[in-house]
């Protein structure tokens, strides 16, 4: 059966019943011929991994560069979180979600490297720009590309491995993240540190090239093989579950109209990752927190920083797939959410303290015990919405969720920290405050979301499972 909202045509229960009846008379092959074979899952595992490596270390570098970009640019901390949130999220608003379409009905290992190979260019052409202007519009240039990135990335993962084994293979993509950002902190404060002496190059055509800017070159260019390596090498996964056999192509229309129709399981996931975004999207700012507050320079910032997330992060990751495979054996179907909020209640009072601490070295503890709690609930947020998200839609709603983390929560986190900074302390050195007033607001809202999120999900969950779609 279908709902006519206005004009357009909203897939509901029956179609999706009908959808799969239809499917089921097509006499599709065995399960376990569907599914990848081990092997074939666990190495596209690999290169998605390397590719989320590679997103998150183009992404995070900028945060290690605040203050020389600051110094030579002549920028306040509000351009500063200008180029760190909007610059970074603008073309999410304007092509993420019209590719996640694409996603829904093509060759994702094609866009996702065609989206690579952009991201890293852009990233290289960061270290060529002469002013605000010219590095603002090359980390839009990052974000565009980069707006294909999760969609495909989680549409792969989820039609690779089956449902009980997802948290897990979300964990290991999760690693790739951590290798990323941790990466991105040492590689960069090695180089800067390095180059610190190397007095500016002159470029005809271009114009000075600073130190800093060799780094955007440094870390972008390697990119371009990866993208190569997915689109040669990687093996694209039959598509599962709902509409597996096009039986049914949605428009955007129909999937926003499918989110309002089940908005008590969805509204809550979507305004607890924003507001979750908002806080962990201020912590980039975290190396020039740690610079103006407790006078440490930037190779012990990137060393140390790097240090703590390579293992926070993947102890975490163990810590929140046990936690998710136990709640599962144990047969409760709020299993992901669960995770989600026993790492809030971690999260929340860690991200307070952190930048109240007396000392530099208590704040990196603290900080670490983000990263941890961020591990431990990261893979099993995903994993929740990959499970109630029919498959044709996936891409779309995955994107939907990313716009919300993305945009309104990691593009205005930096910015607002910058703004708070700017206008309402006044001074460089009272950052610490602006991240301590905004965690206090936001974090605390986050868990209360995911946790009135339960109970609408395990009746999602057994509704889904009524219709044998999951």
């Amino acid at each position: 059966m279908h709902e006519t909202v206005g004009k357009r045509t909203i897939v509901t229960e029956g179609a999706v019943a009908g959808a799969t009846a239809a499917a089921a008379s097509a006499a599709p092959a065995p399960a376990a011929e569907r599914w990848p074979a081990a092997r074939t899952a666990w190495y596209t595992m690999f290169v998605l991994a390397l590719s989320v490596l590679f997103a998150n270390l183009d992404q995070n570098i900028l945060s290690l560069l605040v203050e020389p970009i600051k110094r030579d640019l002549g920028l306040s901390d509000t351009a500063m979180g200008l180029l760190l949130g909007p610059a970074f999220v603008l073309f999410y608003t304007f092509i993420g979600i019209p590719v996640a379409r694409f996603i829904d009905r093509n060759s994702r290992k094609l866009i996702l490297a065609l989206g690579l190979a952009a991201w890293s260019l852009a990233t290289a052409c960061c270290g060529l720009a002469q002013g605000f202007g010219s590095l603002f519009l090359a980390r839009v240039g990052v974000g565009a590309g980069e707006a294909v990135n999760q969609p495909a990335t989680f549409s792969l993962i989820a039609d690779s491995f089956r449902k009980e084994r997802l948290p897990r293979a979300i964990a290991v993509m999760q690693l790739g993240v951590t290798a990323g950002a941790a990466l991105a902190y040492y590689l960069g404060s090695v180089v800067i540190a390095s180059l610190a002496h190397v007095p500016p190059l002159h470029v005809h055509g271009i114009g000075v090239i600073r130190s800093w800017q060799l780094v955007f070159v440094a870390v972008g260019l390697p990119g371009l093989a990866v993208a190569l390596l997915m689109a040669t090498t990687l093996r694209e996964p039959p598509r599962h579950g709902l509409e597996a056999q096009d039986a049914v192509r949605l428009s955007l229309l129909d999937v926003l109209g499918y989110l309002r129709t089940h908005w008590r399981v969805f509204a809550p996931m979507f305004l607890g990752l924003t507001f979750g975004a908002l806080s962990l999207g201020a912590g980039q700012w975290l190396a020039a927190f740690l610079h103006r507050t407790y006078g440490w320079d930037v190779l012990r910032i990137g060393s140390t920083i790097g240090a703590a997330q390579i293992i926070a992060m993947p102890i975490g990751l163990l810590i929140g797939v046990w936690l998710a495979e136990h709640f599962d054996r144990r047969h409760y179907e709020d299993a992901p959410l669960r995770v989600v909020v026993i790492a809030g209640l971690i999260r929340v009072p860690a991200s307070i303290a952190m930048p109240l601490m007396p000392a530099a070295w208590l704040a990196v503890a603290c900080q670490a015990l983000i990263y941890c709690t961020v591990g431990i609930g990261g893979a099993s947020q995903n994993a929740a919405l990959q499970i109630i998200t029919p498959n044709r839609m996936r891409g779309q709603v995955t994107a939907l969720y990313l716009f919300t983390f993305n945009v309104i929560g990691f593009g205005l986190g930096p910015l607002l920290t910058g703004f708070i900074t700017d206008h309402i302390f006044h001074a460089e050195s009272d950052l610490r405050y602006a991240l301590v007033l905004l965690s206090a607001i936001v974090a605390p809202l986050s868990l209360v979301f995911v946790w009135l999120g339960i109970r609408p999900y395990v009746r999602e969950v057994a509704r889904l499972k009524s219709l044998a779609l999951i």
